[in-house]
């Protein structure tokens, strides 16, 4: 029931299901709709689907129109489909009350010569959390190699394709079912599929000449009728909706994309909106949708005004001060219960985060993308300080600068603005900024990073004591005896570096290192199990030592007390640390306690 045939809706009626359709970018999210918008213009639905700003109506006589004998005779109370065409999974997000999607189904689109790409994988990730539903459009079917477009069903169309394209197809198609097993999704071919609640149905497209988007349509509206109807059960009360994004339009000024779900918005109704301080009461002064889609092949056509809408359609709302409404808010139509819409949109625009002690900060564009960031951060184990909607500013730089702990000096900032002074202010602060547009790349790029500043710590926490270490010395490699004695050492266990004194297991100091040579170039350091030729000064071999003689750093009383209370030693360092106790504590007893 779009908006351009339900001016007289009952006071109950079953609406059309929201499809958000998501997936990574180029792999035709943008393609499988405008084919659906074309085949409907082209059977002459004059008027009957309209595009509004992020939304396409599909009704359902349309469907039977591009399905065809797929769907028989058979009768749907589901007027049609809902699609969301914004970006992808930004949409997505976006659609959210009171911490669930408002989109009922969702087609996950994926490119089958690809395979997962990270909006995929984020995609994915973002369907379990909200507990939607879907089904996989495998497109680009018609780019394997040597496939044949042909009549008929999806699976004789799969059938006459020669053996080898069926052997592509096939291995394409179980990497994707292998890819969605990873996730814990149970997949298959549609037709395949004997119970739809516990398997994902994988139908075979071309967004492109249209092959199998008549399965797929099929598949939709089969879902929603069979298990659906009871939550697209709508009353034609006042509107709710949620906020898609808001822009400036020219010549209208600030306005906001809306998807209503549920009841009727008439034009002058008071509404709330959600912003981010207090609610926003407003009145409408215009609801606008393009024209039917067969006259708005030119995108500068003007908008039609109407005087009301009903549930669920897409929706452009113009009123005044729309400026602080943030995509992801709820909207309500104000009858009569003023403040308890006030409360109720005032909870529901809180972002529903929990905040530790310490952490870092998460910036989003919305509040569903922004828990969407926190829930993938929680689930790898990030702890988060604060998490704000909107552009990272200078203020955010400054604050997660003064954070005492490096790595809690993050900020994860998805789909925002770096504002400029923010960007000056990143040139000055040790604050690392992981700025995208998918979550999953965050996460990944983030993942790089730490293990590399943990690297970086660990490295400068080592330089900041002297570390134990072990070596023997090898008989056969005598190639100085003094001045200095150059030999050659096993290193057993820890590390030798540069200038660190060595001791025999008697305590003995004998001399310090000047230097170390593996492979006949100088280096700084050697780790356990090398072999290197170290040069001593103040030692003769022969006198101070000899072949097979173990030699110990030489480690001063008070970083041996740190080292035994911090951690940063391996299982054979801490051996040797305990082993050179034993040997200063035979001329003293209480050393290093």
């Amino acid at each position: 029931m779009g908006v351009t045939h339900q001016m007289n809706a009952p006071s109950t009626y079953i609406r059309q299901p929201i499809v958000s359709v998501l997936g990574h970018v180029d792999h035709g999210k943008t393609t499988l709709l405008d084919y659906i918008r074309g085949s409907t213009v082209a059977a002459r639905e004059s008027g009957a689907i309209t595009q509004h700003i992020g939304a396409t109506e599909v009704p359902i006589d349309a469907i039977h129109r591009i399905c065809g004998e797929l769907l028989g005779k058979k009768k749907f109370t589901v007027p049609g489909l809902l699609f969301i065409d914004t970006p992808g999974h930004h949409a997505f997000t976006t659609l959210r009350a009171r911490g669930g999607s408002l989109a009922d189904l969702a087609v996950l689109i994926v490119d089958i010569t690809e395979g997962f790409r990270p909006q995929t994988h984020e995609s994915i990730n973002i369907l379990r959390q909200y507990k939607t539903p879907f089904i996989v459009a495998a497109n680009k079917v018609d780019r394997i190699n040597g496939w044949q477009t042909v009549a008929g069903s999806t699976q004789s169309r799969i059938e006459q394709q020669t053996a080898k394209v069926r052997g592509l197809f096939e291995e394409r198609l179980y990497e994707l079912i292998g890819k969605l097993y990873d996730k814990k999704f149970e997949a298959d071919l549609y037709y395949n599929v004997k119970d739809f609640r516990k398997m994902v149905p994988i139908i075979p497209i071309s967004s492109l000449n249209g092959e199998g988007v008549p399965e797929l349509l099929m598949v939709l509206v089969g879902l929603a009728q069979r298990f659906l109807e009871v939550r697209l059960s709508s009353e034609s009360g006042p509107g709710k909706g949620t906020v898609l994004e808001v822009k400036e339009d020219v010549g209208l000024g600030t306005t906001a994309d809306t998807i209503i779900y549920s009841g009727t918005v008439r034009k002058d109704d008071i509404i709330i909106f959600g912003t981010r301080d207090e609610p926003l009461v407003t009145k409408i002064k215009a609801l606008l949708k393009p024209r039917p889609l067969d006259e708005i092949r030119d995108p500068r056509e003007r908008f039609d005004s109407v005087s009301e809408v009903h549930a669920a359609c897409g929706i452009k709302i113009s009123a005044p001060d729309l400026d602080d409404v943030m995509p992801g808010a709820p909207l309500r139509v104000i009858k009569n219960n003023k403040e308890e819409l006030i409360a109720e949109i005032k909870k529901q625009s809180q972002v529903d985060i929990a905040l530790d002690a310490t952490g870092i900060f998460l910036k989003a564009d919305a509040v569903g993308s922004l828990e969407a960031l926190a829930k993938e951060s929680h689930d790898k184990g990030v702890q988060i300080r604060k998490a704000e909607i909107g552009n990272v500013s200078k203020r955010d730089i400054i604050e997660a600068n003064a954070i005492t702990d490096p790595l809690d000096k993050v900020i994860f900032a998805f789909n925002v603005r770096i504002l400029p002074e923010a960007k000056d202010e990143l040139v000055i602060a040790n604050v690392k900024l992981f700025d995208e547009d998918v979550i999953y790349t965050i996460m990944e790029k983030y993942d790089v990073w730490l293990e590399e500043k943990k690297a970086e710590m660990d490295r400068q926490r080592r330089q900041d004591f002297i570390h134990p270490g072990m070596l023997r010395f090898l008989p056969e490699y005598i190639f100085r005896l003094s001045h200095p004695a150059i030999i050659g050492v096993r290193v057993l266990a820890g590390r030798i570096k540069v200038g660190m004194r060595l001791m025999r297991d008697d305590g003995k100091i004998i001399g310090t290192v000047k230097g170390i040579q593996s492979e006949n170039r100088p280096v700084e350091e050697a780790l356990q199990g090398q072999e290197i030729a170290i040069s001593i000064e103040g030692v003769t071999v022969g006198r101070q030592i000899k072949g097979d003689d173990i030699l110990y750093t030489v480690i001063p009383e008070t970083d041996a007390k740190k080292l035994k209370n911090l951690d940063l030693l391996t299982s054979d360092e801490k051996e040797v640390l305990y082993k050179i106790y034993e040997i200063n504590r035979k001329e003293n007893k209480f050393w290093g306690m």
